[in-house]
């Protein structure tokens, strides 16, 4: 690490990011620093260095030491284990060493089989169950979707589901050689006697009094702090979907493309840009995380917001690319067999997304909001 750079970190001070060390006397408190980076979004330990951002320096002895805790540490005290990068840096002719820590992806990463911590800023404090729950999700070890919802099958919607069926595998229920419950048990809409997360979202009765935090909220907003017109969207999957747009779209302008007046004019907002945020924050949403999508529409621009950060190594780089990663993939591949979605669930939404604003010319932003843990897509509209 250059020195101006160097300089630049310490004066910043500590962070979710950085961490300041003036020595460590621990192995254990040493691997549960590195487990907590690991287990959020990555950053580095300064070692040498105390809790104001000035150096004190190591010596050769303590360099030595640490060295070894490191290897140790990293390779047999946190599981699974994780590579790090160390760093010796020479300022004022003091010695510190910089440990990186990438954001692991094969989270959790315990202290000893049995403690897993996070970092809360600066500081760092233990796993809540839900967090645990939510790092086995961002490492593909666990899906929010196939879990037990304690909700009987009595619930099902099979007429709705049974539409379906018909629609998708050109045959009805009636031909099948097993009995309904073993069916939805295949499909993993069900387990043992009761629905799954995906077999309620989907064909659930009455989903937005069972599970109300899954629906959507939308408000318009005439400035930032008024509102002028508001809607608590549940049901189904694929009906909030489409009461989620049809929100959208009558709060939106229709600009003239042509000399005739009495053609209806285009969406200042292309529509199958729309469908496609509004599909990808209920198919791509945290559901370890109680929170409803939230669809915000102001004078200079359309928010849509849900739950949850973009899972694994994913960022806004990649996903441009139609690089993705099922957090929840029955629900995904349901919600792709639904036509009227317009949902294929290859990865080729977003790219088209931000072709289609680009064509508009409608700028379009893709925000992974680590500060409120939310992904959000936002569309900008002419004043």
């Amino acid at each position: 690490m250059e020195t101006v750079i160097l300089e630049e970190s310490l004066k910043k001070g500590e962070d979710s990011s950085r961490q300041f060390k003036e020595n460590l006397t621990s192995i254990d408190k040493l691997t549960v620093e590195i487990s907590a980076f690991a287990n959020t979004n990555g950053g580095n330990i300064f070692i040498g260095v105390d809790d104001n951002g000035v150096i004190k320096g190591l010596s050769s002895d303590d360099i030595k030491r640490l060295n070894q805790w490191i290897s140790s540490a990293t390779s047999q005290k946190i599981e699974p284990p994780i590579f790090v990068q160390t760093e010796i840096v020479l300022s004022d002719e003091k010695t510190i060493l910089i440990i990186t820590v990438p954001r692991g992806i094969n989270k959790p990463y315990g202290v000893n089989k049995s403690e897993f911590w996070v970092k809360n800023g600066a500081d760092k404090r233990r796993a809540s169950r839900d967090e645990l729950f939510r790092l086995m999700q961002s490492s593909s070890r666990l899906y929010a979707d196939e879990m037990d919802t304690n909700v009987e099958i009595d619930a099902f919607d099979f007429f709705y589901f049974s539409e379906f069926y018909q629609m998708v595998y050109g045959e009805t229920l009636d031909y099948l050689n097993i009995g309904k419950s073993q069916l939805l048990k295949n499909l993993k809409l069900a387990k043992d006697n009761n629905l799954t997360l995906a077999g309620l979202l989907l064909f659930g009765k009455q989903v937005e009094f069972i599970k109300p935090q899954f629906g959507i909220k939308g408000t318009c907003y005439t400035n930032e702090d008024e509102f002028l017109d508001k809607e608590d969207i549940g049901g189904k999957l694929p009906e909030q979907q489409k009461k989620g747009i049809d929100f959208i779209l009558r709060h939106l302008k229709r600009r003239q493309t042509k000399d005739d007046f009495n053609s209806p004019g285009e969406l200042e907002i292309p529509l199958p840009a729309i469908r496609e945020a509004v599909a990808n924050a209920l198919v791509h949403r945290d559901y370890f995380i109680n929170s409803s999508i939230f669809i915000n529409i102001f004078t200079d621009r359309v928010e849509i917001a849900s739950a949850g950060l973009l899972p694994n190594t994913l960022t806004i780089e990649n996903i441009k690319l139609g690089i993705h990663i099922e957090r929840n993939p029955i629900i995904l591949s349901f919600m792709a067999k639904f036509s009227e979605t317009g949902y294929t669930g290859r990865g080729s939404g977003i790219p088209r997304m931000l072709r289609l604003c680009q064509e508009r010319k409608v700028p379009l932003q893709l925000i992974n909001d680590i500060a409120r843990n939310q992904f959000k897509v936002v569309f900008y509209r002419e004043l």
